[in-house]
């Protein structure tokens, strides 16, 4: 078995880094995230990303393993999405993903870095309904809109 060594201090990752690598990793990828999206079962996706063709792919980001083990809710975001999955530090046990009630072949693996990421597995995608595609995409183009929308404000009070 190897030992992982955890990062501590200034190398400790938080979830914004985390979420940051894995947006640039997507966006390389063609498929442009949004963080803290709300679904229509009132959960909030750490990321939402629209790929080119609509696919939908959730991702949830987990630092600790307390994070990852005591999380009951995320099961409920796999009827919004097309592919899920875990995004983890460097440094954290891969090992823990494997376990069955984390269904493995459902969640797809990414390991980030505040700079980058790399999917290390992926899901097996499962095809949204139609209809639930839409109103996910919808609600992702919403958001995004009104987030431009906020920037668009922050910069006109700037420049008064």
């Amino acid at each position: 078995m190897e030992v992982l060594v955890q990062p501590t201090g200034a190398d400790r990752l938080v979830a914004a880094d985390v979420a940051r690598g894995t947006t640039r990793m997507l966006a390389r990828e063609d498929c442009l995230a949004v963080a803290e999206v709300a679904l229509g079962n009132n959960r909030r996706a750490d990321l939402m990303g629209l790929c080119p063709k609509g696919l939908v792919t959730i991702v949830e980001v987990k630092i600790s393993r307390a994070d990852l083990l005591g999380d009951a809710k995320w099961t409920d975001y796999l009827n919004y999405c097309d592919r899920f999955f875990w995004a983890i530090p460097v440094g954290f046990d891969v090992a823990l993903l494997d376990r069955p009630e984390l269904l493995p072949e459902r969640a797809g693996v990414i390991v980030a870095d505040r700079y980058d990421a790399a999917i290390i597995r992926q899901p097996i995608p499962v095809p949204l309904a139609a209809s639930r595609r839409r109103a996910e995409t919808l609600r992702f183009a919403r958001r995004a809109a009104r987030r431009l929308i906020g920037e668009v404000d922050d910069q006109t009070l700037s420049m008064r």
